[in-house]
This record gives C-alpha cells, sequence and structure tokens, in this order.
C-alpha cells in the first residue's frame, strides 16, 4: 500500500522519503544495489520479486535520481546508485543492524568491516582498528555469525553476494545472456 500523495503537502519530511523508499521491496532494491547487484534480471532473482513491481520500484528510483539507468548501448542496462542514493547508506546499515539485533538471534547476518586494515565498524561506520569514519565505498561486507547462505549453488550471483566482498562493487558474473537487462 502506497503512501497517499497528499503528504508531499504537509510539513513532514520523513513522510515524503517513505514516498520512495516506503514501498514493500523498494529498499531491499538499494540493499541489493549497495551489495553489487546491477541488472534488472539479477535483482529479481535474489528478491523474487514479481517483475512488473521490480520495474515500478526501478522507475521510480531512477525517476527520483536515487538510482542511475545505464545503458552501454549493447543491450544491456544497469542500476547503479547516485550520490543521492549512496546517502542511504545509513539509513540501510541502521535498519541492517536494528534486524540483526532483534530478529537474529545467531548473531549479526552481515558484519562490515574497515577495508583497509579489517577493523569492524560500529553503528556510526567507525572503523575499531583504525578510528576512522568508513566511507560506504571503504567498506567490506562479509558473513556473519548468523549468516545463512541462499541460493548459494543456484547461481553466480548469489555466489558472489554469499562471499566477503566491498559495497558499491559491481557484481559481475560470467555468462552471456542478456535477455532479461533491457528493462
Amino acid at each position: 500500500m502506497t503512501l497517499p500523495s497528499t503528504y508531499t503537502d504537509r510539513n513532514c519530511s520523513l513522510a515524503r522519503a517513505l514516498e520512495i523508499v516506503g514501498e514493500r521491496w523498494t529498499l531491499l532494491i538499494v540493499r541489493d544495489a549497495f551489495f553489487g547487484v546491477r541488472r534488472f534480471g539479477d535483482f529479481a532473482t535474489q528478491l523474487g520479486l514479481p517483475r512488473a513491481v521490480l520495474t515500478n520500484r526501478l522507475k521510480l528510483l531512477v525517476r527520483e535520481g536515487v538510482l542511475a539507468r545505464d545503458d552501454n548501448g549493447a543491450g544491456t542496462v544497469e542500476y547503479r546508485l547516485t550520490d543521492k542514493g549512496v546517502e542511504l547508506w545509513p539509513i540501510v546499515r541502521a535498519l541492517m543492524a536494528w534486524g540483526d539485533a532483534f530478529y537474529s538471534p545467531g548473531g549479526m547476518k552481515r558484519t562490515l568491516r574497515h577495508d583497509l586494515d579489517g577493523g569492524l565498524l560500529d553503528s556510526e561506520a567507525r572503523c575499531q582498528e583504525c578510528g576512522s569514519v568508513v566511507p560506504v565505498e571503504d567498506t567490506r561486507i562479509e558473513p556473519g555469525p548468523g549468516f545463512e547462505p541462499v541460493n548459494a549453488d543456484s547461481d553466480a550471483v548469489s555466489a558472489m553476494l554469499n562471499r566477503p566482498r566491498r559495497l558499491l562493487q559491481p557484481l559481475v558474473p560470467a555468462r552471456a545472456s542478456h535477455a532479461d537487462e533491457s528493462k
């Protein structure tokens, strides 16, 4: 259910923000974009959502400047976070931490580390090793103690997502099919 558009007339920035990222699946698309997912078919495979919903959410995120749609001219379309989209990282990180704290009895699903020195990041993205506040592009995500691999053997993208990697690093599995890339 979407929020009524009348919220834009009210004096509430949170309501306006929720009009963009508050619909079901939208923050998961943004999360996967941070994890390096870029292609329509890969978002669809990872999230298991209806393609029509994915198409609508991607169009909204592009229209609002959260994602950019890049067409290489050879039929391959990729979506990448814009600077505006990258600004959502503290929100995504906080929601992941909240979910770990209250819904992951086995511990954190994914651990965030400073890629340069391997130090764990705290809730403010500060490295426990060097004390630096670590930007998104220098953050490595890896399986945590509560991590349960999903689709590990079913596709190359899932296998890549189940291994340590830097955020925002594009996932580019070796494959030739571009049938779903033009959405």
